[in-house]
């Protein structure tokens, strides 16, 4: 990739994050907060994921 464009890239997500950290501030502020409940309706599909691709990675080791 040559250099002019890597700068323009890099330009325009500077512009980008410039532009959405005030609205990402306000939701964070004024958002909804989560339970432990919703957390946990989080965690659980994580672990899940995460405990099968651990079981794929010892089925091909074997």
């Amino acid at each position: 990739m040559e250099f002019w464009l890597k700068v323009v890239i890099a330009l325009m997500l500077a512009m980008m994050l410039w532009r959405l950290w005030p609205a990402a501030k306000h939701m964070l502020e004024h958002g909804p907060k989560g339970t432990s409940k919703d957390w946990m309706g989080v965690a659980l599909p994580i672990g899940a994921v995460v405990l099968f691709i651990v079981f794929l990675v010892m089925m091909v080791r074997n």
